[in-house]
């Protein structure tokens, strides 16, 4: 006696390709629909998440008054300008140049790290080498150390470049990181088939073509994500610059916000309108890198 499978229901739950397709575009599955209290929940979360920065904003366009006045002011005012002006004119703080630094070594930075730590991802993940899984789980372990441990010998190694108080003192030591690593060696893993690897080495390929031409190209998604962590990261860095920059003139933004929040008296006007045009570069690249940021963690998350 032969059994038939029962015809499938229309309306039914969308194959594994279609849901796959349906989450990297950002729509949600035909089964699962979002519902009002969703929406509700996501607005809250979203209120409350920007309300910081919309304060900011409102004090960093008002007067001193504002700062202490009660109950909050909560609408923006005329004094944006003179604020911003008081701000870049402070000869102490060198808040001009210590955007112009944050810019350098947060481009440089991310540039690099986006190049050394997809090469060393791809070697990790496609290459075979002798001691590969212990160097790997050396650099996996390093997660675990705290960066605080390491200023001293930081500090005396640089000093002994001749780099303390230079600009160099904050790249080189970012220049690769061991998150940046182990993220890009596990996306290349499950993105890159051996088979297509294999394959452009019996074309003649060298590894340099295929990190290049294949690797490259399939693994942009997970370079957004790895590069938008990493300019956010090297951008809101301030110990380590304080430290290394502290009393030169060449400031990274951060420490220039510290200068402002110094001294015995602190015009919180002056420092949140700095503070709001120090922000200003990481939400122009949420903007630009938004879509390709949520498709990259939607690939990371979803199997084929």
């Amino acid at each position: 006696m032969t059994t038939t499978a029962p015809p499938r229901p229309t309306g039914s739950a969308p194959p594994r390709a279609a849901r796959k397709r349906a989450v990297l575009l950002g729509r949600a599955p035909q089964d699962t629909p979002a519902g009002f209290w969703t929406y509700l929940f996501l607005a809250v979360t979203a209120l409350f998440a920007a309300f910081p920065l919309y304060w900011m904003f409102v004090i960093s366009t008002s007067s001193d008054e504002a700062t202490s006045q009660l109950p909050p002011v909560v609408i923006p005012g005329d004094q944006f300008l003179v604020n911003l002006d008081e701000v870049f004119s402070l000869q102490d703080v060198y808040f001009a140049a210590s955007l112009v630094n944050s810019v350098i070594v947060a481009t440089v930075v991310t540039a690099s790290v986006l190049f050394f730590c997809s090469l060393a991802g791809f070697a990790f993940a496609k290459l075979r080498f002798r001691g590969s899984r212990a160097l790997l789980l050396f650099v996996i372990l390093t997660l675990t150390v705290p960066n605080q441990l390491g200023v001293v010998a930081l500090y005396i190694v640089m000093g002994k470049l001749g780099w303390n108080g230079t600009l160099l003192a904050v790249i080189v030591p970012g220049l690769v990181t061991a998150f940046g690593v182990f993220y890009m060696r596990q996306f290349i893993v499950n993105t890159v088939p051996d088979e297509l690897v294999e394959s452009a080495r019996v074309d003649g390929a060298t590894t340099m073509r295929v990190y290049w031409n294949i690797v490259l190209p399939a693994v942009r998604p997970a370079l957004a994500v790895l590069g938008l962590l990493t300019f956010v990261a090297t951008w809101n860095d301030f110990q380590w610059p304080l430290i290394t920059l502290n009393g030169t003139d060449y400031p990274t933004s951060m420490v220039a916000i510290s200068d402002l929040a110094s001294g015995n008296y602190v015009i919180y006007r002056r420092v949140l309108a700095g503070a709001f045009v120090a922000t200003v570069p990481l939400l122009i690249m949420l903007v630009i890198g938004g879509r390709q940021i949520v498709r990259g963690i939607m690939e990371g998350a979803v199997k084929s």
